[in-house]
Order: C-alpha cells, then structure tokens, then sequence
C-alpha cells in the first residue's frame, strides 16, 4: 500500500496497491524530489480511460519497473478530473513539445515543477518505434545524473514559453451577425454530409456546436443550421455511439461512420447531449429526439447517481467478457449467436437485422456494436436490455465534479419539464442540493469533487463556477424556486472577483489558487463548455434575469473572445457562439405571474420553457412576486395568468394566452 491509501479519487484508489510508491499531487511530494535530488514522475490519468489502464497493468504492477521508478525518481500520480489545472498546465507543455497528447500523459519535472521530458503512453517493450517505459525512465535518469545543465536550461526555456502564453481576447467587441455568420460558414465546410457530425475520425459529438446551431436557426430561420442538426443527431442516436438498449452515449466513434465507439460513458457527454436532444426536440418535434433524450436522462438517473443524490464521473470502457476476460466494450457488444441465445432462433435473428449484427462483426473477435439504422421495435429492445444485465457491468467512477453535475442539473431539469416527467426535475433538485450542502462552504467557494458525500481538497475551477451556475439558472427557471438564482449569483460574484482578469479575459483558475508553473486560461471547448464560454453564458442569464449591468458588462467582456475565434475555429468554441445568439437576441426575458395551482399559469410556464428563442430566460410565481426580480411590478390581466416578455429594455404587451406567447418567444404553445 502506498501513499495514495485513503484519497477520494477512485482513479488514484486504483493505484494504491501497485508497487510504485506513488505520492498525490501535493507540496510534500516536490519537497521530497528536492530533498533526494531526483525528478517527478508525474503520470495523469482518470479512472475510465483505458489505456490508463494498459498502462498500469503492463509497467506500474511490475515489480522490477517500480524498483528502479522508486529508486529514482518521485512519483506523482493525478486524476484529471479532480485537477483539471494541473493537467491542463502540462498538457498544454506535451502538446507544444511533442505535436499531440492524451492520456495516459506521463511528464518529468524538477523539483521546481518544471517539466522537460514528455510523452502519453509507453509500451512495456519497444514498439511501433515507441521506446519502452523502462528504457524511458533510464533516458530521463542518465540525462538527471549526466547532463544536470542541460536539463535545467530545457526546463527553463519551456516554463518561460508557457508563462508567455497569455491570451488577450477579453473587451475587444462583442461578437456580431458578420462572426456568426462565418462561423456558420466555417462549420458547414467542416459539416460530414454522408455521416454527419464534423471532421473524420475520431469523431466526437459536437454537443456544443449543436446548441449553437440550433439557436442560430432560431433566431435567423437558417434552414442549412438546423439540417445540420438533424443530421448530426440522427447519426449519432442510429449508430453505435449511442447505447440501443440502455440510454446514454459512450465518449466517441473510434470511426467517420459512428459504428463503434470509445464505449466509456461520461456524464458531461450525457448531460450535454441529453439537453442538446431535449432542444432538437423543442424545435422540430422529432419523435427520435424525444425518445434519446428520455432514455439518455433515464440512463443518468439509473446508471450514474449516487446514493446522496449526485451524478458520477463515468462508467469504465472495459469489463469482463463470456471467457472472464478483461476487454473493452464487452457488456455492449454482441454476436448472433448471443442474439439467438438471448431471444430464441426467430427473435435472435430478427434482431440481428435490426442492429446490424453480422457473423464477420463490426467489432473485435466476430463481435458487433448495436446500431439501429431502420425501424425501432421497444419490446426486442427491452428484453435484450434485460438479457444483459446479467452481464459483468463496467465499474463506475463514483466521484462527484461539481461542474458535470451542474451539466446534469440543467439537462435534467429541461427534460422533465418538456415532457411532464417531474420525477427528473426532482433528480436535478436533490442534485443541486447536494452542491449546496457538500461542494460550497460558508463564503461560496466550490470544491471540485466528493466522494460519499466527503468533500475533497481539490477547490474549484471557473468550468466548476460557471457549470454550476447555469444549472441553478436553468433550475430556478424549471422549478419558480428563486432561491437557485441568489445561488447562482453568489457564484457568479466570484467569477468576477476570482477569475477575471484585464479587459475581462477569464483565468481557468482563482487569483489565490496554488500556484502552478502557468496559470492555466483556455477559452476553447473540448469535450465541456470553456469554463471562460461557460462564464459567459451564465452571466449572460444571470444579467438578463436580475437587470445586473456589472454581470452583462461581465458576459460581454468575456464574448470578446467569441469575436475573435468564432470565425476561425468555430468546432472549438460553440458554447461560446451560442451565448453570443443569446446576446444579438436580447437575451429575452419571460416572466409568468399567475395564482399557485393555476392550470393557465402553469400552462403559460410550459409555453415559456419551451421557448425557442435563443438564451431566453423564464421567471414563474405570484403576481409581484419576491421570488424574482422579473415578478416585480407584474400584475395579474383582468385577474387572469398572464407572461410578460421583454428584450432589451423593451417590453411587449402582457398576453394571457399560450398560443400568443409561442408567437413571442417562439416555439409551441404549452
């Protein structure tokens, strides 16, 4: 047992019985290199990534390889996911030094935390011109003990070029029609017209740029925005991207095609893409969209919550085969065979039909990802859904990231509301009270993660602030609840005070965070909203709920960087055009007053949540009411439910009829 004995991270717990003597992320660990004078291994990982765990089988539980690993260097081992700066820090250091990353990363530092040697995954022998992990470790240990200078001058230089790094793209304008229309632009040169999505292989679903698509198409009628939507979302919910049984969608499709994916399960993806599929539905009324974003809300309750009401980080790729094999993606796939087992000789190969289950197989060893290209049929579904969980299931990430849940909050919350499931709009609420009581402390200030309802030592970062925002935001407007507002703006507070910087750029991490090599700012979007776009956005909402000139002036600062990468990398920064949509509309705000229990005020309600214009916000409660700002000074019509809309210091005329208030804000009636 080693030092990692005892923390919250399941990632870091499935190292402590290895036999390297691995330490956590702390100030100890670098005081030891410097006290032994020897280099930090550090190696960072999370706990579904698979070759993470390719990894530690084939060089961390090797008795000889850790030997010489504890005789000379310092090991350091980090969960991403509980410190997403420190991993951002050198990864961005391994992508400048070596043209690409990933993870398993595996980095050398000084005692100083400088790094100077890097790479992703080693092999246990030489391969495919990769030099093996021992012969790595005896490169790095001779350069330390042989060429001292020269290690430190290449340390050196590569800390002065990442502190270097600043970006300057907060205050320079708002983004406007001419950026988003080039952004829309850029996207359908990229946009895959055989397969949907963006780009080749790998592929991965563009939940944010599909936000961005859809409120374009909303507020600008662009039919070319929406069919992009629609044939991004069809392929991903047909392939094998998507669980056909379960619910959810694994990470990415390894392939153009969406056949078969990287079958790790996220939340952040699922939150994303639940709420993407709840909004394609708002606009287009698709049964498909319906039914993924139903069963992919399901899958999150039923797969991924936690016994104190949270969301948890993930479920792992792998598990164990028929044969008791560890092997990636064994619970989902399947054979004809298997098929005719499950379901009898007729069903069995009705089914095969209808998944696309071949005897050659789309996977490994004759084996074949679910994919459902034609007709559905429920009952074939439900009992091969049944078959399979007496399958081995992946093992589950139990930790809780505030801003995946705050992800999980908003999509749930939107789904149960939409289709009259107030089952979902509870899981959000119990969700977000779990954030409240465990992940904020008295002055507001966000852990990152728990673990069994124990808070861990890792603070927030802005992605956590801002994520967590927009889910009390988009709680607050679900429920009539204002109490998430004054949340939500108690954290945005912060964002301005903590994270901001001049001209309004946004910093990845708090003004009194421990201090890196770098401070970390990346406004991009990888596989979450920027915690800068997601800022944005949250502000955005914030403003347009409570009137805040400091939180709008906020949103629009931080946009400045929308106006700069909008048009030239659209792909990477979709939740940022999509707050900018929300800007150029107002954003609109909704406010519905009418007597509790009223059908008509509650009909009225639906009709606003259902809103299409884009970023809108909805305040619902009792005529001049205290609940929300939007209340105040909003009576009942002739003593009847009514909405008040009203878009940049303008309002319309009170309407107390749903189908008139669709006609305002766009959508349907409730």
């Amino acid at each position: 047992m080693n030092r990692l004995a005892g923390v919250t991270s399941p990632y870091l717990l499935q190292h402590a019985e290895n036999p390297v003597d691995w330490w956590p992320w702390s100030p100890e660990a670098f005081e030891e290199a410097r006290r032994r004078d020897v280099p930090v291994l550090l190696s960072v990982g999370y706990s579904s990534c698979h070759w993470c765990h390719v990894m530690a089988h084939e060089s961390f539980e090797d008795e000889a390889v850790a030997e010489y690993l504890n005789e000379r260097f310092v090991a350091v081992k980090v969960d991403r996911e509980e410190r997403p700066d420190v991993d951002a820090v050198y990864m961005e250091a391994v992508q400048a030094a070596t043209g690409q990353g990933g993870w398993p990363m595996t980095v050398f530092l000084t005692a100083d935390g400088e790094p100077f040697y890097f790479g992703t995954y080693f092999p246990p022998e030489p391969r495919h011109g990769m030099p093996s992990f021992r012969q790595v470790l005896e490169g790095v240990a001779a350069a330390w003990t042989e060429r001292r200078e020269e290690v430190g001058e290449v340390a050196g230089r590569i800390t002065r070029d990442l502190a270097g790094r600043a970006l300057a793209h907060g205050g320079e304008g708002v983004p406007g029609e001419d950026e988003l229309a080039a952004a829309l632009l850029g996207l359908t040169r990229e946009y895959d017209e055989r397969y949907g999505g963006f780009g080749g292989a790998p592929k991965f679903p563009p939940a944010m740029v599909l936000e961005f698509l859809l409120r374009h198409h909303a507020r600008t009628g662009a039919r070319g925005a929406l069919d992009m939507v629609d044939g991004t979302c069809e392929a991903m919910a047909r392939g094998g991207l998507y669980d056909q049984l379960g619910g959810g969608f694994a990470r990415y499709s390894v392939d153009r095609e969406w056949v078969v994916p990287h079958f790790e399960k996220m939340l952040y993806d699922n939150a994303l893409l639940c709420r993407v599929y709840a909004h394609w539905w708002r606009a287009t009324g698709s049964p498909l969209a319906r039914r993924v974003a139903l069963e992919t809300a399901d899958f999150l309750v039923r797969e991924l919550r936690t016994a104190e009401g949270g969301f948890a980080s993930a479920l792992d790729a792998d598990s164990h085969d028929p044969a008791g094999r560890h092997a990636e993606g064994a619970f989902y796939v399947w054979t004809p065979g298997q098929l005719v087992e499950a379901l009898g000789e007729e069903d069995g190969r009705r089914a095969a039909e209808l998944f696309g289950v071949t005897e050659d197989g789309t996977f490994e060893e004759g084996s074949s990802v679910l994919r459902l290209p034609g007709e559905d049929d429920p009952e074939l579904r439900a009992r091969l859904l049944a078959a399979r969980a007496a399958r081995h299931r992946p093992e589950r990430d139990d930790k809780v990231v505030a801003a995946w849940n705050g992800l999980a909050i908003a999509a749930l919350a939107e789904t149960g509301a939409f289709f009259d499931r107030p089952d979902l709009v509870e899981r959000a609420t119990e969700a977000a009270d779990l954030l409240v009581r465990v992940h904020m402390d008295d002055g507001a200030r966000l852990t990152r993660t728990s673990k069994d309802g124990v808070a861990s030592a890792n603070a927030g970062v802005l992605e956590d602030y801002a994520d967590v925002a927009e889910g009390f935001v988009t709680l607050a407007g679900v429920t009539g609840e204002g109490v998430w507002l004054d949340f939500a703006g108690v954290l945005l507070d912060l964002v301005i005070d903590r994270f901001t910087g001049e001209n309004g750029t946004l910093f990845d991490t708090a003004h009194d965070a421990e201090p890196l090599i770098r401070r970390p700012q990346d406004p991009t979007d990888n596989a979450t909203p920027s915690g800068w776009t997601a800022a944005a956005g949250a502000l955005l909402s914030y403003a347009a709920h409570t009137g805040s000139e400091p939180h709008r002036t906020a949103a629009e600062r931080a946009l400045g960087v929308v106006k700069a990468l909008g048009p030239r990398a659209p792909r990477f920064i979709g939740w940022g055009l999509a707050a900018a949509e929300a800007l150029l509309d107002g954003p609109r705000e909704i406010a519905v007053v009418g007597l509790a229990g009223d059908p008509a005020a509650r009909a009225l309600h639906r009709t606003a949540l259902l809103a299409t214009a884009p970023g809108a916000v909805v305040a619902a409660g009792e005529p001049d009411g205290e609940e929300f700002p939007l209340l105040r000074h909003r009576p009942l019509v002739d003593g009847a439910a009514a909405a008040y809309v009203c878009r940049g210091f303008t309002c319309r005329m009170p309407v107390t009829d749903p189908a008139a208030l669709a006609e305002q804000v766009g959508g349907s009636a409730g």
